[in-house]
């Protein structure tokens, strides 16, 4: 299983290393990453694998949330995502 996890906010240093290290901590392999800087808004999106994460699903909500407080951060399951994006 995977899940999509985009991060939205005011461009800093260490958003990528931030997000990158709550995934180690829950556990959940990073497949993709796709992130640019607009005018000083940064935007990412990443595809993480959560077969073997060590909490449940909203405990990694939790935990990507916690990883970069003053951003913008949803996590939302591969299935969910998928769905809302087929025309």
């Amino acid at each position: 299983m995977r899940a999509v996890i985009t991060v939205n906010g005011i461009d800093k240093v260490g958003i990528l290393a931030k997000v990158a290290t709550g995934c180690m901590n829950a556990n959940a392999n990073i497949v993709d990453v796709s992130q640019t800087v607009m005018d000083g808004f940064f935007t990412m999106t990443m595809l993480v694998e959560i077969d073997a994460i060590n909490s449940s699903f909203d405990g990694l909500k939790e935990t990507m949330k916690q990883s970069v407080p003053d951003m913008q951060i949803r996590v939302m399951h591969e299935d969910i995502f998928n769905s809302m994006h087929r025309i």
